[in-house]
């Protein structure tokens, strides 16, 4: 059975910093793409960050640049998203996703697997 696990969300006031972790059992997902996205209340799930399998290609969502950063460690079977400077927009459940593809996707639709998300907030 495979699972994605993601942790460490939380409240976190404006200007804060979280650290949210995505494990992954089940497979062995070294040879996957990840990625990070959000959903909102009442707005679609949209795109955050996206690392290769070798972790060389690093892609973000222009509202999250500078402020975020995607890692992996692929001995884990773990990626991680480091956030700074949080604001309160930024506040939404937070997926990992695991794709066997290559390249970097940025789609929803190109993901095959999914965590059940963590929720982040952000209070001002």
């Amino acid at each position: 059975q495979v699972q994605l696990v993601e942790s460490g969300g939380g409240l976190v006031q404006a200007g804060g910093s979280l650290r949210l972790s995505c494990e992954a059992s089940g497979r062995t997902f070294r040879s996957y793409a990840k990625a990070w996205f959000r959903q909102a209340p009442g707005k679609e799930r949209e795109f955050v960050a996206a690392i290769s399998w070798s972790g060389g290609g690093l892609y973000y969502a222009d509202s999250v640049k500078g402020r975020f950063t995607i890692s992996r460690d692929n001995a884990k079977n773990t990626v991680y998203l480091q956030m700074n400077s949080l604001k309160p927009e930024d506040t939404a459940v937070y997926y990992c996703a695991a794709a066997q593809i290559s390249g970097v996707p940025m789609a929803v639709g190109e993901y095959d697997y999914w965590g059940q998300g963590t929720q982040v907030t952000v209070s001002s």
